[in-house]
């Protein structure tokens, strides 16, 4: 039953076997996919993980690094919507390597990232095949590349079907549920109300969906919705949400893997990896006529 002294090894081998997780909000189902998937990669290799939940706050962000920095931790990823350079350039002034998830960054790091541009593109080209034009969007926050990333797949999807973009159907939201919910009903109450929604999050779109539902308006047969990431949401949802599906488990492990490669080779060059995302077409878009073929039914 002996238990070996981890601090004494610690100063013998200069690691703690420690790495630091920092996140944005736990209760979004995207975040606990990916630390799955960095856990299960630390575990294998010998690490043990910190969890930081920062609610998006960067005083809550700055105690929390300090704390990572005092337990001599060997290696941090950040999958944060707001980001401190300054912070993040203490930790690799201090020898600490870093790793992004889902996040590009202007720092020079590893990071591993899906092609959000994509995936908004497809979202977008999915309503507009359905008969779509008026489609409002309720993007994430644009000072966030995920936020800015996916209303420039949004835009570009218009501009390829030669569709004006009106300012009125874009509403910026929060990633969170509420935030979708406020400007679903927002979107509603325009003098030419958008025919689809695209949320650029499942909880936004649950929100929406929830706001559709209070108005008494039908999905699709109305207003057709489809949400980003694919979480467990998006399946128990009813109707089930149309989504873009995000390899969340496989970006948890990929930047895990990237950040132990730099703890054991410092020197070596930075890697971006980017994944790719892919529609999943459920209830919340299109309608099924008896023999399963697609229909537009608030046509």
């Amino acid at each position: 039953d002996y238990q070996p002294n981890s601090l004494a090894r610690s100063l013998i081998t200069k690691q703690s076997y420690t790495i630091g997780l920092v996140l944005p909000d736990i209760t979004n189902p995207f975040f606990p996919a990916v630390a799955r998937g960095v856990e299960d990669v630390a575990h294998r290799n010998g690490y043990n993980v910190i969890l930081c939940n920062t609610d998006g706050n960067p005083q809550k962000e700055a105690s929390y690094l300090r704390l990572l920095r005092s337990k001599q931790v060997d290696g941090v990823i950040f999958t944060t919507t707001q980001v401190n350079a300054k912070h993040v350039e203490q930790l690799l002034d201090g020898g600490v390597p870093v790793v992004f998830a889902d996040r590009r960054v202007k720092i020079d790091c590893d990071s591993v990232v899906a092609d959000n541009i994509e995936g908004a593109y497809q979202a977008t080209q999915h309503l507009i095949g359905l008969g779509h034009s008026a489609i409002g969007i309720i993007t994430g926050p644009q000072k966030v590349t995920t936020g800015a990333e996916r209303i420039d797949g949004y835009k570009r999807a218009l501009q390829g079907n030669g569709i004006k973009i009106r300012d009125e159907l874009i509403m910026e939201g929060d990633y969170r549920q509420h935030s979708g919910y406020r400007h679903a009903k927002s979107l509603l109450q325009l003098a030419t109300p958008p025919s689809a929604i695209f949320a650029c999050n499942d909880l936004m779109a649950i929100g929406a969906l929830v706001a559709l539902e209070e108005e008494g308006i039908r999905v699709p047969e109305e207003v057709a919705v489809v949400g980003y990431d694919d979480t467990l949401l998006a399946s128990v949802a009813r109707p089930r949400l149309t989504t873009v599906a995000q390899p969340k488990y496989e970006m948890g492990t990929m930047a895990c893997d990237l950040l132990i490669d730099r703890i054991r080779a410092k020197d070596r060059p930075t890697q971006q990896v980017i994944l790719q995302p892919q529609l999943i077409i459920r209830e919340s878009s299109v309608v099924k006529e008896s023999k399963g073929k697609e229909k537009l039914a608030w046509a």
